[in-house]
């Protein structure tokens, strides 16, 4: 659960997408928190890791296992 945060950002990055547009598509206002969540200042929620998996289509496993690697070839944003 340690790297969840280096995950995210990893995801975000890859796919090319903001700060803003990720919160935007997760339902929050703004991107502070997403922001605090990708340094480790925050843990995410449960309902928060959800809807990142379900985004990114990747599995909650290979988000928050710190000893699975995140495989970034896999993933793709969902339509929503």
């Amino acid at each position: 659960m340690e790297r969840f945060g280096e995950k995210l950002r990893a995801l975000r990055k890859y796919h090319h997408v903001t700060l803003q547009w990720l919160a935007n598509e997760l339902g929050y206002s703004t991107h502070s928190y997403i922001s605090e969540i990708e340094k480790g200042q925050k843990i995410p929620t449960a309902q928060f890791v959800l809807k990142v998996s379900r985004l990114f289509q990747v599995s909650t496993d290979m988000l928050l296992k710190d000893e699975i690697e995140l495989n970034l070839e896999n993933s793709r944003i969902m339509d929503i």
